[in-house]
């Protein structure tokens, strides 16, 4: 159930399954081909082992209605480019059953100037986390689950 979207500057990608380090090492390669980016900034977000009242995570289930979140994170990138004058960003974030210790999002910031790439990608992820509705169920170890709350 993947979804993508493409632009000259910003790429988004909806994907099912985890993002494997295979895939974060072409992000990283692709940046080194805008000759016009300084500095880049790396997030990666993994599932941890939380655990809530004697329950362990074992993996979250992220669902979402894609076109909504689609739509939030292209708004996102274009604030963000603004604001921050940078040259590309690249958000991938996963859908369906992600397990403890797997990447589930990425966000990768391309900027002229590294102090534009920190803030802007700080500021994207905090976005993520409060505009898009990506939603994500925790699974414990006891087959019982839990919707996911955001925290700072």
């Amino acid at each position: 159930m993947g979804l993508t979207h493409n632009d000259k500057d910003f790429t988004i990608y909806l994907k099912d399954g985890c993002i494997d380090a295979a895939e974060v090492s072409a992000y990283i390669k692709g940046g080194q081909t805008d000759y016009n980016t300084g500095a880049y900034n790396l997030f990666l977000g993994q599932v941890r082992q939380d655990s809530m009242a004697g329950k362990v995570v074992v993996q979250i289930e992220y669902t979402t209605y894609p076109e909504m979140a689609m739509e939030a994170l292209q708004a996102i990138c274009r604030e963000s480019l603004s604001s921050f004058h940078l040259t590309h960003i690249t958000i991938v974030h996963s859908l369906g059953k992600i397990k403890k210790g797997e990447i589930c999002l990425l966000v990768m910031v391309y900027s002229k100037h590294r102090e534009a790439c920190f803030e802007a990608c700080q500021d994207i992820v905090e976005h993520i986390k409060k505009e898009v509705p990506i939603w994500g169920k925790e699974l414990f170890e006891d087959n019982t689950h839990s919707w996911k709350i955001n925290k700072k």
